[in-house]
């Protein structure tokens, strides 16, 4: 059942954080505490505020870095550097996740709401790498980010992707919003479910999932 529901699918589109590794892996954590460092010096702050104005900012605008360019006017190139110096030797490679998505007929593509530099160390720690045909970061989308359909929009005209044939798989169910109303088939990634008109299949585990299509 599951196979036939992605028979049609030519282009594979995986998100980054939380998806292509596990949540347990906590690497996120690392980047939320840089980027709280860094409202901190950029706009003058105290820490709580710092922690705020990150959280409203995605919540509000779906990336911290999103708010401070719209709210502050900040250069984004730097901060997607500072951000993403983050350790990464407690990561592992996941062969068998490796071979499923290798299996995976026609093209495979990340896209990240992060940068494309940052990607390529985290599908490096994963022994993820040479797998997929591109890689798109947050600048590939002008830096607009997911889930604003014209970031989507932007990224897939790029690639060439046509939604119709294409298959998202990301951990954050805002983000599968605009999938799934250019016709994409969606596949939230996380621990627990999000019942959603717009969400079509749920996995809290990735490699399995993938199993049941190739």
């Amino acid at each position: 059942m599951v196979r036939e529901a992605f028979s049609h699918v030519t282009t594979w589109v995986f998100d980054l954080d939380n998806t292509l590794y596990p949540p347990a892996m906590r690497l996120f954590d690392q980047i939320e505490v840089r980027m709280t460092a860094y409202v901190m010096e950029a706009l003058g702050v105290t820490r709580a505020e710092a922690d705020r104005l990150r959280a409203q900012y995605w919540r509000q605008y779906g990336t911290t870095l999103a708010g401070l360019m719209r709210e502050h006017g900040l250069d984004p190139d730097p901060y997607l550097v500072a951000v993403h110096e983050v350790d990464m030797s407690h990561m592992t490679p996941d062969a068998a996740l490796a071979s499923h998505i290798r299996a995976l007929p026609g093209r495979r593509i990340v896209y990240t709401n992060g940068s494309a530099p940052y990607a390529e160390r985290v599908l490096a720690a994963r022994g993820l790498s040479g797998l997929f045909d591109a890689i798109y970061g947050v600048e590939h989308a002008g830096y607009r980010p997911k889930p604003e359909r014209a970031a989507f929009e932007e990224v897939f005209t790029r690639d060439g992707v046509i939604p119709e044939r294409a298959a998202m798989f990301e951990d954050d169910p805002r983000n599968l919003t605009a999938p799934h109303e250019m016709g994409m088939r969606t596949v939230h990634v996380a621990p627990d479910p999000h019942p959603a008109e717009h969400i079509h299949h749920h996995t809290d585990d990735l490699t399995a999932f993938l199993s049941r299509l190739t």
